[in-house]
């Protein structure tokens, strides 16, 4: 097994669930035992490193590969949640492994990159390389559901008080699963909840109440047609498509003999690279209101989650770094692509150089028995090895 993939096992057996804004499970949630068990491979290897808190239980971690007379650095950067175990078909956290498979919630999204990174860095740090650039490692918290540790990172190097991030770095790798492709753009998001106000009573006296429910249903039919009408004529970008509007909850009432008094909504707003997702929610909002409007009844949220997509305006000479690098060690991936989904990278992509990058599928992310293919671990190991070692050239 190469180091990668038994890094990976002890990633995947330590759960970091992203509880999503639900009710948090003590035992499984947040990132505290990732972060732990980084701090002590930190420790093991002699470099400095840091911890920053971003909320209870859920500190981000930097590392830093000094290497002597360099001027330029780079960050490798994956984050240590995942989503939930909800359904999952497999164990989730037994990294068990099968064939060519490593098979475990976050094997693919991104433990199998973290793990990939944590190997890269011990390799490099065991055989100096000449001209090699200073290697920052930013392991981050709160992917799933905001961003929080990416946006975190900027504060940090934007503070300047950080020996470890001084300044911001010259360019960033992000992992997440690309299939050894290097994304160099993706769409960002804006959530935000819709909520409707009545009147409770008695299912038997419905006449009495006020339903919160049949109150909504104009506003879904305003968002129905915003995504039908508007969306087409909002553009496209070439990589990424067009913009996308999705409502994916709805909950309301507490029994089915009740008249529920209130009802909630959350929308999934996607914007392309280059929108403004405050704009894309004020439009949204804007929609809504002059097609579903019922004053003191339809309350919209400020948004839960706001991020910019990655644009692919000056990140094109780092990609062909990383595409060089992939042809010289596979003749899998190496294709420069944009994707639908988001990542850390939108935190960064407007400041640095930023792409992403990593082993395993999208196809595979998030799935009921997720896994990652192990020789694609060892092949993304290579691939940032060759890569980082002539950065600082």
């Amino acid at each position: 097994m190469n180091a990668a993939a038994s890094l990976l096992r002890d990633l995947v057996r330590l759960p970091s669930v992203n509880p999503m804004g639900r009710a948090p499970k003590a035992d499984i949630c947040f990132e505290h035992r990732m972060t732990a068990y980084l701090e002590a491979f930190f420790k093991n290897l002699g470099v400095p490193y840091e911890r920053h808190t971003i909320s209870p239980g859920r500190d981000n971690i930097i590392a830093r590969f000094l290497a002597p007379g360099a001027t330029r650095t780079i960050m490798f950067e994956a984050h240590q949640d995942t989503i939930p175990v909800d359904n999952m078909t497999i164990e989730p956290f037994a990294a068990h492994i099968e064939g060519d498979r490593l098979y475990g919630r976050g094997s693919c999204d991104i433990k199998g990159g973290l793990g990939v990174m944590l190997a890269t860095l011990a390799r490099l740090a065991s055989e100096p390389v000449k001209g090699r650039p200073t290697i920052v490692l930013a392991c981050t918290v709160n992917e799933e559901y905001g961003f929080t540790g990416a946006k975190g990172l900027v504060q940090l190097w934007n503070r300047g008080d950080s020996p470890v991030l001084p300044r911001k770095p010259d360019a960033i790798v992000v992992a997440e699963p690309t299939s050894l492709d290097i994304v160099v753009a993706h769409r960002g998001v804006v959530r935000w909840r819709i909520k409707t106000g009545g009147r409770a009573a008695h299912s038997s006296l419905p006449e009495q109440g006020d339903n919160a429910i049949y109150r909504m249903a104009p506003v879904l039919l305003a968002l129905k047609r915003y995504q039908h009408d508007v969306v087409p004529t909002l553009g496209k970008h070439p990589l990424c498509g067009s913009p996308t509007v999705s409502v994916g909850t709805i909950h309301g009432g507490i029994s089915v003999n009740t008249v529920p008094d209130e009802c909630i909504i959350e929308i999934d707003r996607r914007i392309v690279p280059g929108d403004d997702p405050r704009a894309a929610y004020e439009h949204v909002v804007r929609w809504v209101d002059e097609h579903a409007y019922d004053p003191g009844v339809v309350l919209h949220e400020q948004p839960l989650m706001e991020s910019r997509g990655l644009a692919d305006d000056f990140n094109g000479k780092l990609a062909e770094r990383l595409v060089r690098s992939v042809r010289a060690s596979t003749n899998r991936g190496g294709k420069t692509i944009g994707v639908s989904y988001g990542t850390d990278a939108a935190a960064y992509g407007h400041l640095v150089p930023t792409v992403v990058f990593g082993p395993g599928s999208i196809n595979q992310a998030h799935t009921i028995d997720e896994w990652v293919p192990i020789d694609e671990l060892h092949l993304a190991g290579d691939i940032l090895y060759h890569m980082a070692k002539d950065f600082g050239a």
